[in-house]
């Protein structure tokens, strides 16, 4: 390994920086996501709802208590801000959630886009020494030029391992993120219907009683 980084030349210690810097996001969104799989709580989600749907909004309160599930946090955000403006403040709580699932995204694609051109430029290097070989020795050592274009697609090879290794776990993160917004929308949705029917049933309730109080 340390002789194909030699050989690589100069251009491999950006690859080398890239496959670091890749890694050590692929490892810690690894984390995060065994995190929020094992916080999540669906039989809580749904307690909630189905809690928000008799209006017993201090039962919520106390059996979310603790709760570590981004659905639940959301979904009480929502309820705490009822009387003013339930949807706003799910969504402003919904767009710091996604903020924490799409961290690091964009670093990953960015190594995905540059490290299989660092490669080639790597490889673009290697030929123009291998040329300027040639053009000093003449074609009596042709083993020295095809060896030097050898050498040079090492980095070619070092940026395409390095691209193809990382944009796996960058599709399935940006996966689990996606999934995670519809699942929000869905149950954020569900809650703002709910509250709506509360609130109708209210207003209902109030109209009735001035009727019969006329």
């Amino acid at each position: 390994m340390i002789e194909l980084i030699k050989a690589g030349g100069w251009l491999m210690a950006p690859l080398i920086l890239c496959s670091f810097v890749s890694l050590t996001i692929v490892i810690e969104r690894l984390i995060f996501w065994a995190k929020v799989r094992k916080n999540r709580d669906s039989e809580l989600v749904f307690r909630v709802l189905d809690l928000a749907e008799r209006g017993e909004w201090d039962t919520i309160r106390t059996a979310t208590r603790g709760s570590k599930n981004y659905m639940v946090r959301i979904l009480i955000s929502g309820i705490l801000h009822r009387d003013y403006s339930m949807a706003m403040a799910m969504e402003s709580a919904a767009a710091d959630e996604m903020v924490a699932m799409r961290r690091f995204m964009g670093v990953l694609e960015t190594i995905i886009t540059v490290a299989p051109l660092l490669g080639i430029l790597g490889t673009v290097v290697g030929i123009i020494h291998s040329f300027d070989m040639l053009n000093a020795s003449g074609i009596g050592d042709p083993k020295a030029v095809t060896g030097g274009i050898a050498q040079a697609l090492i980095t070619t090879a070092a940026g395409l391992s390095i691209s193809i290794l990382t944009v796996i776990p960058c599709n399935c993160f940006n996966a689990c993120a996606e999934g995670a917004a519809l699942a929000i929308e869905k149950y954020a949705t569900s809650l703002e219907i709910t509250h709506e029917k509360l609130v109708g049933k209210g207003d209902g309730q109030e109209a009735d009683t001035t009727r019969d109080a006329s």
